[in-house]
């Protein structure tokens, strides 16, 4: 699985460098070893390698469920190091899967948007707080601009145009002890959500915008 996920990011730099001007900031924030979860905005089916070809770490991957249903693109994801998840976060087995990889510190990349959202965020589903106050993990938020005119999957091997991936400072969220309510949830994942947009372009903000039409 290692050389596989290692031949799978060589040959995802390769076309990068060939065919975009691809551009990553702040390799240097990503910290070594130790638990991390890598947290970042969603615009197209390349964003995946995309980040593993980018983040100097080995990243594992929770992946909505529905893209493991052909059995070849399964077989690439389960070797990539992708998990799958149901769409609407509410996963156990996914949620345990993670906990898992997170307990053995293990970098897990994850898209809190559940689905693509080009050009402009939406807003994020609550799991990303919960397994982060449950790991303890360190957060790695992270910023794409430019693959929003990469929707087909075709595209991942064919990437063209100016490509950014801006990478922020790691953080935590506070330890909270018992259950956690709702309203304590949709706070902190949008904190965590906020780290991400402001490594954007206002423009692709969307709902976690600092400047929201009233």
């Amino acid at each position: 699985m290692e050389f596989f996920y290692t031949l799978s990011n060589s040959m995802v730099r390769a076309v990068l460098q060939a065919f975009a001007h691809w551009t990553v900031e702040g390799r240097e924030s990503v910290p070594p070893r130790g638990p991390l979860i890598v947290v970042a905005n969603h615009q197209s089916n390349i964003d995946p390698p995309l980040l593993g070809a980018s983040i100097p770490r080995r990243l594992f991957f929770l992946a909505k469920e529905g893209i493991f249903v052909n059995p070849v693109i399964s077989a690439f994801l389960s070797n990539y190091g992708a998990f799958p998840l149901k769409r609407d976060g509410t996963d156990i087995q996914a949620f345990r899967w993670a906990l898992r990889m997170l307990s053995r510190n293990e970098a897990i990349a994850f898209f809190p948007e559940g689905t693509r959202s080009p050009g402009r965020m939406r807003e994020a589903i609550p799991g990303i707080a919960l397994l982060a106050i449950r790991s303890q993990a360190t957060l790695l938020p992270v910023g794409i601009t430019g693959t929003e005119r990469m929707g087909p999957l075709w595209r991942v091997a064919f990437p063209t145009g100016k490509i950014t991936v801006r990478i922020g400072e790691p953080f935590s969220l506070p330890a909270i002890e018992g259950r956690l309510e709702r309203s304590q949830l949709e706070a902190l994942t949008k904190m965590v959500m906020q780290r991400v947009a402001a490594l954007l372009p206002e423009s692709y903000r969307g709902v976690y915008s600092l400047h929201k039409e009233t």
